[in-house]
C-alpha cells in the first residue's frame, strides 16, 4: 500500500494543470524535443521527492511531535488544492489553449523546463515539503511510498508528452479539462482527510 499510495497522491499533485504541465503539453503538441523534456521534469522530480523523503524522515526521527504539525498542515494544503479544483469546474475555466512552441533549440527548451520547475515555489511544497510530510507516516516504509511517487511523475509526464498529439482533439476540448479538475478535487479531498484523521 505504501507504494500505491504515493503513486496516487504524486500523480494528483502532479497533475494539476500548471505552468510545467502545460510547457510539456504544448512540447507534446508540437512535437518538439519532447523526450529530453519528459526527463527533464521526471529526473527533476525525482531528486526533489527523494531529497524530500529522506530529509523529512530525519527531521521526523528526530522530532516526532512535529509530524502531528505537518499532518495537518499537509491536509489543509491538500483541501485548499481541491477546493481550487472543484473552483475551476464550477466556473467553467478549466483548459488550456495550446498555442505554438516555435522552433526553440534545445537548450533554450530545456532552460525553460528546469526554469519553470526549480523557481517554482510550488514544487518544494509538493515534493519536499508534502510528500516528505505523508512518507514520515510510513515509517520505515517511506522508501516505498517515495518510489511510487517517483514512478507516478514518470508515468505522468511521458505520458502527457507523448500522448498529447494523439489527444490534440481532445485536449481542445474544456469539458476534458473540466473532468481531469473534477477527478483531482475528489482524490485530493479523500486525501486530505486520510491525512488529517492519521489514516
Amino acid at each position: 500500500m505504501p507504494f500505491y499510495s504515493g503513486f496516487a497522491l504524486g500523480l494528483g499533485l502532479i497533475a494539476a494543470i500548471g505552468a510545467q504541465n502545460a510547457f510539456v503539453l504544448r512540447q507534446g503538441l508540437a512535437d518538439r524535443h519532447v523526450l529530453a523534456i519528459c526527463l527533464c521534469c521526471a529526473l527533476s522530480d525525482l531528486i526533489l521527492i527523494t531529497a524530500g523523503v529522506a530529509g523529512i524522515g530525519r527531521v521526523a526521527q528526530a522530532h516526532p511531535a512535529w509530524i502531528m504539525t505537518l499532518r495537518y498542515a499537509g491536509a489543509v494544503f491538500l483541501a485548499a488544492y481541491a477546493l481550487a479544483s472543484a473552483r475551476r469546474v464550477a466556473l467553467g475555466n478549466s483548459g488550456l489553449t495550446p498555442g505554438r512552441t516555435g522552433d526553440a533549440s534545445l537548450a533554450r527548451t530545456l532552460a525553460i523546463a528546469l526554469a519553470l520547475t526549480w523557481l517554482n515555489p510550488h514544487v518544494y511544497i509538493d515534493t519536499l515539503l508534502l510528500l516528505g510530510t505523508v512518507a514520515a507516516t510510513y515509517g520505515d516504509q517511506r522508501l516505498r511510498f517515495g518510489a511510487g511517487a517517483i514512478c507516478a511523475s514518470f508515468v505522468f509526464f511521458f505520458a502527457l508528452g507523448f500522448g498529447a498529439r494523439r489527444l490534440r482533439g481532445l485536449f481542445a476540448r474544456p469539458l476534458t479539462w473540466r473532468i481531469v479538475d473534477g477527478g483531482i478535487a475528489l482524490l485530493m479531498a479523500v486525501l486530505a482527510a486520510r491525512l488529517a484523521l492519521g489514516a
